[in-house]
């Protein structure tokens, strides 16, 4: 029961951030939207572990780990993600990035030698086949030119550069470090990478005062990073990477269900298909999977 409910307000929540993410373009460069979002997304985190009295000292070992979560989680695969989005659409971001279902079986079968069940094959190809199904129309119309190109590159890059912050969480996991304090710092060290990163490039640090722009960052670094990264890395520990990373297939799904639901979008054939697909691979990894090695 627990782990179902760190799934579902997994992909409640991230589902929800694609609408948000739109408000964060345009004004500001996306990464000093970034080095906003996680400074303040670091604030909380800490602010948190304080409050519960969460010891914040670790070893020097550790803060390898808390570094690599900033470069891998809360940096570059987000900065990779939010430049795509500038690109292309955010259908075709969404199935690049769903991708990462794929990559974290993979790579925890590279990197911890995991044994993974014939369903949860069966399962991932069921999911990228439905979000290719729900898109399909999207992609026919696509216009493939050198721009395209560099977005989809960039959303596929996002998606595996998050799969590796994912194989680091699983590691600092099974050394013991807490996934709260880990997000606290890597959050940290997130945000200390994008302000470095927009310095180098001379980027403005500007800022938009405007409600929309206001109230999805603050969204975004509450909910979407506090909370959503607080319940998806403690489900990966609990479950598997391959199993937990079937959430970048949800989103999307979930993100067109809020749409029909506020937005009045018409789920039209293709939709339903694919959502359908969608959800039998999700019930095959994750009700019916074996428990991860």
């Amino acid at each position: 029961m627990i782990n179902f409910l760190l799934y579902i307000a997994t992909v409640l929540i991230w589902g929800s951030t694609w609408y948000a993410i739109v408000f964060q373009i345009g004004v500001v460069d996306p990464g000093v939207s970034l080095a906003y979002r996680y400074a303040i997304a670091a604030a909380l985190a800490f602010a948190w572990c304080y409050v519960c009295k969460k010891s914040l000292r670790f070893d020097w070992r550790a803060h390898r780990y808390f570094m690599l979560l900033g470069l891998f989680l809360f940096g570059l695969n987000y900065l990779s993600a939010y430049h795509a989005q500038i690109y292309i659409s955010s259908a075709l971001n969404a199935i690049g990035f769903s991708a990462m279902v794929w990559m974290n079986i993979i790579n925890a079968r590279l990197f911890f030698g995991t044994a993974i069940a014939v369903r949860t094959y069966v399962g991932a190809s069921l999911g990228m086949l439905g979000i290719l199904t729900i898109f399909w129309p999207s992609v026919q119309e696509l216009s493939f030119s050198d721009t395209v190109f560099l977005g989809a590159s960039l959303s596929v890059l996002g998606a595996l550069i998050a799969s590796f912050g994912n194989m680091v969480s699983q590691s600092a996991q099974r050394r013991k470090l807490p996934v709260m304090q880990a997000n606290a710092w890597g959050m940290l060290y997130g945000a200390l990478l994008n302000f470095g990163l927009a310095i180098l490039q001379g980027k403005t640090f500007n800022f938009d005062p405007t409600a929309a722009y206001v109230g999805s960052l603050l969204f975004l670094a509450i909910f979407g990073s506090v909370v959503a990264f607080g319940c998806y890395l403690t489900l990966l520990g609990r479950v598997g990477l391959e199993r937990a990373g079937y959430a970048s297939v949800m989103v999307p799904v979930v993100a067109l269900c809020l749409s029909a639901l506020l937005e009045g979008l018409r789920l039209e054939p293709n939709i339903l298909a694919g959502m359908a697909l969608a959800i039998g691979g999700n019930l095959l990894i994750l009700a019916y999977g074996g428990r991860a090695r």
